[in-house]
């Protein structure tokens, strides 16, 4: 099975960059599906995997601040003609890509998914082939502090962190700036130095086990 993922996203790889010319519009793919795939294989370079990252990072950026990846919208289960015995990252290039040119996209907006979602992937992705999807975190962090005119350090922390749940749930819960990765630009100075910081921080493994992160300040 692991083999079998790793043979789809490699040829992910190659595949995707091919579609360049194929996919019009851009977003005449399921997006969702597609940024599943490309965070899987590492972001190969091609004009789908492009705008499916740039959809991965918009929805981080405030206000709202969206779940980067909802799987919920990538119809996985969905049946179609296919040997039946694909593997699911297989099954998940065939949905997002090679039957783009037949998908329907609405022309008006979709409505703002709330930040937390309770929806799941339609099908089992407890494995170990879809732990890319666990390893996503968004940092929300909120953080300063100060020296008051008495010496006292005066800290507030309003940091979150939203993650993925077995089946692809996404949920907020607390967090601190002593979690966040070092790969984010929070300033960490010794003592009580002045910090006045707030930014969206998301970072992520591809299938391989490849580090990636993107931050949005604002």
């Amino acid at each position: 099975m692991k083999h079998r993922v790793r043979t789809a996203t490699a040829a992910a790889a190659i595949t995707v960059s091919s579609l360049v010319g194929s996919v019009e519009p851009a977003q005449a793919y399921q997006v969702d599906c597609a940024i599943l795939l490309c965070l899987a294989g590492g972001w190969p370079a091609s004009a789908p995997c492009a705008h499916a990252r740039a959809v991965f990072i918009r929805r981080i950026t405030p206000w709202p601040i969206e779940p980067p990846l909802q799987i919920w919208r990538c119809p996985m289960g969905a049946s179609f003609s296919a040997p039946a015995l694909e593997s699911p990252m297989e099954r998940l290039y065939d949905i997002a890509f090679r039957d783009a040119p037949q998908v329907s996209v609405p022309q008006d907006p979709l409505p703002l998914v709330q930040v937390q979602s309770d929806e799941r992937a339609d099908i089992d992705i407890s494995g170990d082939a879809f732990d890319f999807v666990r390893s996503i975190r968004v940092f929300h962090i909120q953080f300063s502090q100060r020296q008051n005119r008495d010496g006292d350090c005066i800290r507030s922390d309003g940091t979150r962190l939203g993650s993925y749940g077995t089946q692809g749930d996404y949920h907020w819960r607390g967090s601190s700036v002593a979690a966040v990765p070092t790969a984010s630009d929070l300033p960490r100075p010794s003592g009580c130095g002045q910090v006045n910081y707030r930014s969206v921080f998301v970072d992520w493994r591809d299938h391989e086990g490849n580090y990636g992160f993107e931050e949005v300040r604002y």
